[in-house]
């Protein structure tokens, strides 16, 4: 099957949404049968998401290009809703004991995998240990899994060793697939050819997926969720030029974007009659845009140079001028979007050039002749777009406070390098994802024993501080929700305090689509869900 011309693309039905809810240890509400489900089928749906990603299943890599897809395939045991209460998937019921050192699981019966071979909690428990061995996060979020024990067929229970009060949000297709165990046992899970290739009990089939240009999942005849899903055909391009971006959703050769659509494109495009532009967040992961000093640098290991640097900066200015608006400020470094963790009433470092001059004063530097203090680089993620432009305007703040700026572009497989390997940087422009909790999206930010050269996206600044690192490892085990808020508060408030990184935006999460496309976001994971339940209106 292959892409014939952008008017096959188009969509030409409409389906409704049914919803299933489900708590803990309560089986799942059914599905509804075809003669009860009204909703009309059939259809495609093309979506861009820019960046091409190095693999279509996360059960081994961390590639954000790669949400959009894997979980269309490869499932997990449950998904959520826009509270963030777990939803039945391949589970349809659970439990955690009291201590949460025991995690309890009955699997839906009657799934196969795409390749006809029955599902059963062996996958389970073979994917979950997978994830613990493989996964750059998963070795971190399955740390305390000790056992994946297999009880039955459709029941699993995990052992942990110490509690996992995150745990259960982390069932996430996307975040946590289960993968076939009779197609990854025995082989090199990171190199297994099912990665390009997937193999998974999802309402998408993988059919091709040609480089530089397009994947293609078609629909899943035998889902379990049947009559779910209703398109005949899943498609994501990978459009990275900005101007093509733009025209392929103007012209219906994509029927969604979600990447490379210039800010300043956004108001023709709101003034579309047919399309949508959607703001709303990605509560699952959030991301925000920050400045990462690096504390091995004599200048930046003083704390009075980087509070002047924070007073150097208008974060209102990057907001309304980089972003067109298209962001939230931000003081600390949890999103308003992760709202149950968001401190609002931390210190801000308000916009004043003279205190940072006389911090900088303070601190021992003085103008010299040629009107400088000292130089540093500066390094954005990408090279181009808001963090290029970001990277500008600190070039410009700090020059008029006698720092000298190097801007330093490449591209992004350079830019990790640089910062997280050779760690030849000064300060780094980054976008980073909160996730669904801060001690699996935070910690790795600032817990001094997560300085690891070489690991992308970790404490790449080298910040140290005891009294961190001890909060964050006791709100990790803590399984009294209000005593763990307020752990986290306590931590905000400190490493704001710090300023190992200045953060600086919530860029606002941007999705242009085609109002004919309905369902696309049923829940917290945005567009990285299974997407059973996107439908096309006639």
């Amino acid at each position: 099957m292959t892409i014939k011309n952008a008017q096959a693309l188009k969509p030409t039905r409409r389906a409704f949404l049914l919803s299933t809810v489900a708590l803990a240890a309560v089986a799942a509400v059914p599905y509804a049968s075809r003669a009860e489900d009204e909703t009309p089928r059939g259809g495609s749906v093309s979506i861009n998401i820019g960046t091409e990603p190095p693999v279509l299943v996360l059960i081994a890599h961390s590639a954000g290009a790669a949400y959009y897809i894997s979980g269309k395939t490869t499932e997990s045991l449950l998904t959520y809703d826009k509270d963030f209460n777990p939803q039945p998937l391949l589970a349809t019921e659970w439990k955690v004991s009291g201590d949460g050192l025991r995690y309890w699981f009955k699997l839906r019966e009657g799934v196969r995998w795409h390749d006809g071979q029955d599902f059963t909690a062996e996958d389970v428990a073979f994917s979950i240990l997978a994830l613990k061995e493989n996964h750059p996060r998963g070795r971190a979020t399955f740390a305390t899994v000790e056992k994946a024990n297999v009880l039955n067929p459709h029941e699993v229970e995990l052992i942990l060793s110490k509690p996992a009060p995150y745990l259960l949000s982390a069932f996430a297709s996307f975040e946590a697939p289960i993968v076939p165990k009779h197609l990854y046992e025995g082989t090199k899970i990171a190199e297994n050819p099912h990665n390009v290739a997937p193999v998974g009990t999802g309402p998408y089939k993988f059919v091709e997926w040609v480089r530089g240009s397009h994947a293609i999942f078609e629909r899943n005849e035998d889902y379990w969720g049947s009559p779910k899903p209703y398109l005949d055909q899943i498609i994501f391009r990978f459009i990275i030029d900005p101007a093509a971006a733009v025209a392929a959703i103007e012209t219906g050769e994509v029927q969604v974007s979600t990447a490379n659509l210039p800010l300043t494109d956004i108001e023709r495009l709101k003034a579309n009659p047919n399309l949508v532009v959607d703001t709303d967040p990605a509560p699952y992961s959030p991301s925000i845009a920050r400045a990462e000093f690096n504390l091995e640098n004599k200048y930046l290991a003083d704390i009075k140079v980087r509070h002047a640097i924070a007073h150097a900066i208008d974060k209102d200015f990057i907001v309304n001028t980089v972003y067109l608006g298209y962001a939230t400020r931000l003081d600390g470094p949890v999103s308003p979007d992760l709202a149950k963790f968001y401190t609002p009433d931390l210190p801000k470092y308000e916009f004043d050039p003279a205190k940072a001059e006389k911090l900088l004063d303070e601190a021992g530097y003085k103008r010299g002749a040629d009107g400088f203090r000292f130089k540093l680089f500066i390094d954005p993620t990408q090279p181009s777009g808001p963090p290029k432009q970001t990277a500008e305007y600190f070039a410009q703040a700090l020059a008029k406070i006698g720092i000298k700026v190097e801007l330093r572009t490449q591209d992004f497989a350079t830019f990790v390098k640089r910062i997280f390997t050779d760690r030849d940087f000064d300060i780094a422009i980054e976008g980073m994802s909160n996730l669904y909790d801060p001690t699996v999206g935070i910690q790795r930010l600032y817990w001094s024993k997560n300085f690891k050269p070489g690991v992308p996206f970790t404490n790449g600044s080298r910040y140290v501080n005891p009294q961190v690192d001890h909060l964050l490892e006791t709100a990790a085990v803590e399984v009294d929700p209000q005593k763990r808020l307020q752990l986290f508060n306590e931590f905000q408030k400190l490493v704001v305090q710090d300023l190992p990184t200045l953060d600086i935006v919530t860029p606002s999460v941007l999705t242009v689509y085609d109002k004919r496309v309905k369902n696309l976001k049923v829940g917290v994971e945005h567009l990285w869900s299974n997407g059973a339940d996107i439908y096309l209106e006639e």
